[in-house]
C-alpha cells in the first residue's frame, strides 16, 4: 500500500502558491490541451484560462491573449507546466488588482482557501493557540504535547498527524467524531495519518466548515495558511454555537414581532451577534451603530459602553476618558478579564481592528453575560417558533449539503435563505450546469417582492425540465416560506444529483441504471464475500439497528478500517448508539462525507440506510480493481450527491421524513 503523492513542482515558492487540490486540477487541465505531439504553446492558454472561475468574470479570451502576448516572446512558443503555473499566478494577481476589494463575503464560514498571495496573522495564531491550550490541555493524548508555544511553528507540526484537528472539532461540536476512530499514537504511518485527515475534513464539512480547496496532503504538509484557516472556522463555530433561538430563546428580546423573529432566525450567527451588541449599546446610550467587528470597534468606545451596561460593577470612568486608543483597549480588556472572559486579543488587535479576533472577543462576552431577559412569556414564544425534531434534522441536512457544494452563498437557515430564489438557482446551476438563465435572475439584496417571485418561478421551470414532481407548486410558495414544499424540492434536487453520479458507474452494471435493489445486492454480496453470515432483506430491515451489518460492509471494502475490538453486540440502546457513532466516523475516515446522524441508524431510517450503503459502494467502486486494501482517496475534491433511488421521483406533496444527504469524495473535479 502506497501513500498519496501530490503534484510536485521544482520551485518551492511556486508550489507554495497552490493547494494540492488546485495543482491536481490545473495539471489535469494543462494535460487536456496538449497537442498530438504532447506539447502546449502560449497560444493554447487563453481558451483554457477564460473558462476558469478565477478569470471568467474579469477577462475575455481576447484580453487574456493580449496580456500573454505582452509578457511572452511569442504565442507559438512551447510552455511547460511550471511556466503555466507562473502565468496563472501573474494573471491571478492582475485579476485581483482589476477587481479591487469589491467582493466581500457575508459569512465568516465562507472563508477562501486559495493560497495565492496568502498571509499569516501572528495575532490570530497566538489567540488560536491559547484557545487550544485552554480547551485541550486535559486531553489524555494531547496533554503530552501541550501547551503549544505560539512563538514557534509547533501548532502546524502538531497538526500534521490530524489528531489535534479531530479533537478540536469535537470541542466545537461534541460527539461529531467517535474518538475511537482516531488513530492516536506518537508515530503514525502515512496511511494512518491520511485516515485522520480524511476523517477530519469530512467531519469539518459535517459541522459547517468550508473546506472545498483543502486536501489531506495540504494538512500532512502542515501548510500554515490552510491549517490556520481551518482552525479559525472550527473555533468560530464553537464560539457562535449558541447564537440562535433554539440554544438561546432569550434572543427573542432583540425583536418586536413574529415577522422580525423569522428574520432573526435567518441571520448568520455573526449578524445575530452584531444585533445583540447594538441592542445593548442602544440601551447604554451609544449613538452609533456597529456594523462590523473591525473599523467600528477599533476606537474602543463601543466596547466601553457594552461592558459598562453588562457589568456595571466592574466599570470605571477612566475607560471612556482615555484618549489613547491602545490605553483604552487595555482598560477594556482589564474590564473583560474581571468578567472572566477569555482573552482572544490584545490591545493592539482592538486598535488595529482585527475582525476575527474582535468577533471572538464579543462572542466570549455574550457567553459570559448576555444581559438578556429570562421573561418566560418571551422565551415560550421563541420556543414556539422553532421547528420539530424531524424538520430541524432535515433542515440541518440540506443546509450542510448546500454549503458543501462550494457555491458562492452560505446558508444559515434553509427556510429563510431560499425565499428569494437566488440560492436555489445557485444550487441548480451547480448540479445541472448551464440550466440557469442568469440574465433573467435578480441578485440579492432584492427589495422588490416580484423579483423574488421571478427567481423562484425560474427555479420551478428548471425543476420541471429536470423531471421533478412539481404539481400545483408555484414560485410564490417558496417566497412565502412553505417548509414542506421547500424540503420536498431540495430532496428532489439531491436525488437528481445522485442519479447523475450513478450514471458514471453504469459500467459496473453493464449499462443499466443502478437501482436501490442493485445497491442492496451489492452490499449483501460484499459482506458474503468475506465469509460473514449477515444478510439483510431490505434497507428497512430492523437488524440494521445494531450496526453490525454496516461494520461488516465497511470491513469488506477496506479490512483495516474497522477495529473489531471496539465493536459491541448492539443489544442494548447504549450499545447500538456506540456502534452507530463508530460507523459514521469510520465511513468518513474511509473517504465519504456524510451528514447522517446515529439516530438514523438506530431507528433504521430506510432512506438513510440506502444512502449510507450507496456512499460505501461508490467509494469501493472507485478503487483500482483487485486492490481491496488500497489507501483511501484523499478527501480533496468532492462530488456532492443525493440518495440513489431509481424509482419515480417522489411527489413534492408527499410527506418524506428522511430528507438527508451525503457527499462522496472523488479524485479530480474540474473547476
Amino acid at each position: 500500500m502506497s501513500s498519496f503523492v501530490g503534484v510536485l513542482v521544482s520551485d518551492p515558492w511556486l508550489q507554495g502558491q497552490f493547494t494540492q487540490v488546485e495543482l491536481r486540477s490545473l495539471k489535469s487541465k494543462f494535460t487536456s490541451i496538449k497537442n498530438h505531439k504532447g506539447k502546449v504553446t502560449v497560444g493554447d492558454l487563453p481558451p483554457l484560462l477564460v473558462k476558469l472561475k478565477a478569470f471568467s468574470e474579469t477577462f475575455s479570451e481576447e484580453e487574456i491573449g493580449v496580456i500573454l502576448a505582452e509578457s511572452n516572446s511569442g504565442m507559438s512558443n512551447e510552455i511547460d507546466f511550471e511556466e503555466f503555473l507562473r502565468t496563472y499566478v501573474s494573471l491571478h494577481a492582475q485579476a485581483a488588482s482589476n477587481r479591487g476589494s469589491s467582493k466581500n463575503s457575508s459569512s465568516f464560514l465562507k472563508a477562501t482557501t486559495t493560497t495565492l498571495l496568502h498571509t499569516i496573522s501572528e495575532s490570530e495564531k497566538a489567540s488560536y493557540v491559547a484557545h487550544i491550550n485552554s480547551y485541550l490541555r486535559d486531553d489524555r493524548f494531547l496533554k503530552q504535547f501541550l501547551p503549544i508555544d505560539p512563538a514557534t511553528n509547533e501548532l502546524f507540526n502538531l497538526a500534521r498527524d490530524g489528531v489535534l484537528l479531530c479533537k478540536l472539532i469535537n470541542v466545537a461540536v461534541p460527539g461529531t467524531i467517535d474518538e475511537r476512530a482516531i488513530n492516536t499514537k506518537r508515530v503514525l504511518n502515512p496511511w494512518e495519518r491520511n485516515e485522520n485527515h480524511t476523517l477530519c475534513l469530512n467531519s469539518a464539512k459535517a459541522i459547517g466548515c468550508t473546506v472545498v480547496n483543502i486536501g489531506t496532503q495540504d494538512l500532512v504538509e502542515g501548510r500554515p495558511h490552510l491549517v490556520l484557516g481551518l482552525i479559525s472556522q472550527i473555533i468560530k463555530i464553537q464560539l457562535l454555537a449558541d447564537l440562535n433561538l433554539k440554544k438561546t430563546p432569550q434572543l427573542v428580546e432583540l425583536v418586536d414581532d413574529s415577522k422580525d423573529v423569522e428574520e432573526l432566525m435567518g441571520l448568520a450567527p455573526e449578524k445575530v451577534l452584531l444585533k445583540w451588541m447594538n441592542f445593548h449599546l442602544k440601551k447604554a446610550g451609544y449613538k452609533k451603530t456597529v456594523s462590523n467587528f473591525s473599523s467600528d470597534v477599533k476606537d474602543g468606545e463601543a466596547y466601553a459602553y457594552l461592558l459598562n451596561v453588562l457589568a456595571p460593577e466592574h466599570c470605571t470612568p477612566a475607560t471612556l476618558d482615555a484618549k489613547d486608543p491602545n490605553e483604552r483597549a487595555k482598560l477594556i480588556l482589564d474590564h473583560a478579564e474581571r468578567m472572566d472572559c477569555k482573552r482572544y486579543l490584545t490591545p493592539k488587535d482592538i486598535a488595529e481592528g482585527s475582525s476575527n479576533l474582535n468577533l471572538a472577543f464579543v462572542a466570549q462576552i455574550f457567553h459570559q453575560r448576555n444581559g438578556l431577559s429570562t421573561d418566560s412569556k418571551s422565551v415560550t414564544y421563541a420556543e414556539m417558533m422553532t421547528d420539530d425534531i424531524q424538520t430541524s434534522r432535515e433542515e440541518r441536512c440540506f443546509r450542510l449539503w448546500i454549503n458543501s457544494l462550494g457555491i458562492v452563498s452560505y446558508v444559515n437557515n434553509v427556510f429563510e435563505d431560499v425565499r428569494n430564489g437566488w440560492l436555489l438557482l445557485e444550487v441548480l446551476d451547480k448540479v445541472s450546469p448551464g440550466s440557469v438563465n442568469w440574465k433573467q435572475a435578480s441578485k440579492p439584496p432584492i427589495k422588490m417582492p416580484f423579483r423574488k417571485v421571478e427567481n423562484c418561478n425560474q427555479v420551478i421551470r428548471i425543476g420541471k425540465q429536470l423531471k421533478f414532481s412539481l404539481v400545483n407548486v408555484a414560485g410564490n410558495d417558496f417566497v412565502q416560506g412553505n417548509k414542506k414544499l421547500i424540503l420536498a424540492f431540495l430532496w428532489q434536487l439531491m436525488r437528481f444529483n445522485m442519479l447523475q453520479l450513478l450514471k458514471n458507474l453504469r459500467f459496473h452494471s453493464h449499462g443499466k441504471e443502478i437501482t436501490d435493489a442493485d445497491i442492496l445486492n451489492w452490499a449483501n454480496e460484499k459482506v458474503k464475500s468475506t465469509g460473514r453470515m449477515s444478510h439483510i432483506e431490505s434497507f428497512k430491515d430492523k437488524s440494521l439497528s445494531n450496526g453490525i451489518f454496516f461494520l461488516e460492509l465497511l470491513s469488506s471494502v477496506e479490512p483495516r478500517v474497522v477495529n473489531w475490538n471496539l465493536v459491541t453486540k448492539g443489544e442494548s440502546v447504549e450499545e447500538k448508539k456506540l456502534n452507530a457513532t463508530y460507523i459514521i466516523s469510520v465511513t468518513r475516515k474511509l473517504g465519504c462525507s456524510i451528514f447522517l446522524l446515529p439516530e438514523d441508524i438506530m431507528e433504521v431510517n430506510q432512506k438513510m440506510m440506502l444512502t449510507l450503503a450507496a456512499s460505501i459502494m461508490y467509494w469501493s467502486l472507485q478503487q483500482p480493481v483487485g486492490d481491496s486494501e488500497s489507501c483511501p482517496s484523499p478527501a480533496e475534491s468532492t462530488i456532492t450527491v443525493a440518495t440513489p433511488d431509481a424509482s419515480p421521483a417522489p411527489s413534492i406533496n408527499e410527506e418524506d421524513d428522511s430528507s438527508q444527504c451525503l457527499r462522496y469524495d472523488d479524485h479530480l473535479l474540474s473547476t
